[in-house]
């Protein structure tokens, strides 16, 4: 981790503008949040600064408002759940107030009389268009609350917004958050300094979205697996037909330049042996396993691997001592399908000597479907942020943080 911290510095009374993801899901009307997730990820940030003694001014992004003001994506509903989440977590009430706006003079008048301990949360910064246009006036009006600027956002880091990068120029030290910290130090130390063996599993049902994270860790694994409708790019590429299912056409020499760098690397690409093939895409489908190596039906599609991949894929997570993944193994909406994800789930979780990442929406879901969260080392909060990390991309609000 080469960017400060909150632990690095005294926060003493200190005035700290904080960068968190309260992007939560709501009901129509925005009235009431359905997963408070993003919000219980920060709490260990909010506890630790507040056991110090700051002034906490938190400040997020909810859904896409289009730079004006939209009741819909309102932030204040996550007040009031983050102001019970803090009284659970902390045995006692933390006041937590709420502006109607992130910038101008309510936003300043409550900041300016922010007492330690206590908690501001300003209104959705979406709400104003200078937000993602990373517009310098703007950033300069964020910055001008606080006096430490402090990101816990990794879902976000890879924005150039204002409140992720712009606001940097104008306020210093910018440091990171725990959840931020935790997610630098994890997906860093995976791809600088892995601990051997390295298997990486990617899925999902597309590969141009994951096409240059593949390309980049075929520089780095002993083993890349890969699952999920893009593995059926990868048999086209291998001169196999394969029915009704998803095939990205444009992407069959792709999938041939990953399969030859392979090769040339000496990595282990683990592609399906066998699949579970439906007659529809539809929960209750009629079903046959089928070998790869074999034209698929030509009115039949793969919804998931089959059991003699599910075993392959089983030995070599056993034996590995790093783990990334990102992306199911098939629809897993349908439980029918969902047998491939559940086992790479529950391979992962069981391998208690090796460092496991998670990333990526779907992947999460499926663990904590599971229940097995609490087994993996560590699960990304940010489904782009960490897919760009893993491409070996730079991200914009983590390079502004200032380095240790």
């Amino acid at each position: 981790m080469a960017k400060l911290s909150i632990r690095d510095i005294d926060l003493t009374n200190k005035k700290l503008f904080i960068r968190v993801d309260f992007n939560v899901p709501l009901t129509e009307d925005g009235s009431t949040i359905t997963d408070d997730t993003r919000i219980v990820a920060t709490l260990p940030t909010l506890k630790y600064v507040l056991s110090k003694g700051a002034k906490v001014i938190l400040a997020s992004h909810l859904g896409r408002p289009k730079g004006k003001v939209n009741p819909k994506y309102s932030l204040k509903p996550v007040a009031a759940r983050l102001s019970e989440l803090l009284a659970t977590e902390l045995g006692k009430t933390v006041p937590v107030s709420f502006a109607t706006d992130c910038i101008g003079a309510e936003a300043e008048e409550l900041a300016a009389h922010l007492e330690a301990g206590h908690v501001l949360l300003l209104e959705n910064l979406r709400y104003h268009a200078e937000e993602e246009a990373n517009d310098p006036e703007f950033s300069k009006k964020l910055a001008a609350l606080a006096e430490i600027y402090v990101n816990d956002a990794f879902g976000s880091a890879h924005r150039a917004h204002a409140s992720t990068e712009g606001i940097t120029h104008f306020i210093k030290p910018a440091v990171a958050g725990l959840l931020m910290e935790k997610e630098i130090t994890y997906l860093g130390k995976a791809l600088e300094n892995p601990e051997k063996p390295f298997v990486a599993i990617i899925g999902g049902s597309k590969i141009s979205g994951k096409i240059d994270v593949i390309s980049n860790l075929l520089e780095k694994v002993d083993t890349l697996v890969i699952v999920g409708g893009m593995a059926y790019t990868f048999q086209r590429a291998l001169g196999v037909s394969t029915g009704k299912s998803l095939v990205e056409e444009d992407k069959i020499e792709m999938a041939k330049a990953a399969i030859e760098k392979a090769k040339a690397k000496g990595v282990n690409l683990l592609l399906p042996v066998d699949n579970i093939l439906a007659d529809a895409f539809d929960a209750n489908a009629n079903t046959q396993e089928w070998d790869c190596a074999k034209d698929f039906p030509a009115d039949w599609q793969g919804l998931d691997i089959g059991p003699k991949s599910i075993a392959a894929i089983e030995a070599v997570i056993a034996t590995a001592k790093t783990i990334v993944w990102n992306g199911p193994a098939g629809v897993f909406e349908f439980p029918r399908f969902a047998v491939g994800t559940n086992a790479i789930a529950k391979a992962v979780a069981a391998n208690k000597s090796a460092i496991s990442i998670i990333g990526g929406g779907d992947s999460v879901s499926a663990i904590n479907k599971t229940g097995l969260a609490d087994q993996i080392t560590h699960i990304s909060t940010g489904g782009g942020a960490s897919l760009e990390f893993l491409e070996g991309k730079k991200l914009p609000g983590v390079e502004a943080l200032t380095d240790k």
